[in-house]
């Protein structure tokens, strides 16, 4: 996609949209939850149960946000870290379920991209849900690949790993 269009939709958030931020990040993993049987007892950290104060601690780690905005109602989010070295973190890719299927995240990823690019980072990684099959193959059909899985005990499945790299 053309990265002026994704400009016009596509800016970064200041700490003034934290509460929206969270808001659109629970309501968007909330049917992630459902289709997993996560609760806030059986998995309390699951991005979809994210607190304000969690989300304020992130941002205040150095996660920068960006919202995709559609008629000027804030419809997606994604969170981007430098972790050096040429590497970044993405996280909480979100859009709300009313939005879905309209090219919304797949904005928000390609914005990802060209935005560690013109920063001079080179890769992108990412954790998922590696039961979640149809997430993967989205990730996989935008060009990241898989690195590898984690269990770990505090959480009912399994932590899918994955990269993007720049060609």
């Amino acid at each position: 996609m053309n990265l002026n269009f994704m400009k016009k939709h596509i800016k970064p958030l200041g700490i003034e949209y934290l509460p929206e931020i969270a808001d659109v990040i629970r309501r968007s993993f909330a049917s992630v939850a459902r289709d997993f049987n996560l609760t806030k007892e059986n998995c309390p950290t699951f991005t979809g149960f994210i607190t304000d104060k969690k989300l304020s601690d992130e941002l205040q780690d150095g996660y920068i946000p960006f919202g995709y905005f559609s008629d000027g109602i804030l419809v997606g989010v994604v969170l981007i870290q430098d972790r050096s070295e040429g590497i970044y973190k993405m996280k909480h890719l979100a859009v709300l379920p009313e939005y879905r299927h309209f090219g919304y995240g797949k904005s928000l990823l390609d914005f990802c991209k060209e935005k560690v690019m013109s920063l001079g980072g080179n890769k992108i990684t990412i954790g998922i849900i590696e039961e979640n099959t149809v997430l993967k193959e989205w990730y996989v059909k935008n060009g990241f690949f898989h690195i590898g899985t984690e269990k770990y005990k505090n959480l009912p499945f399994t932590v899918g790993y994955m990269e993007w790299e720049v060609c």
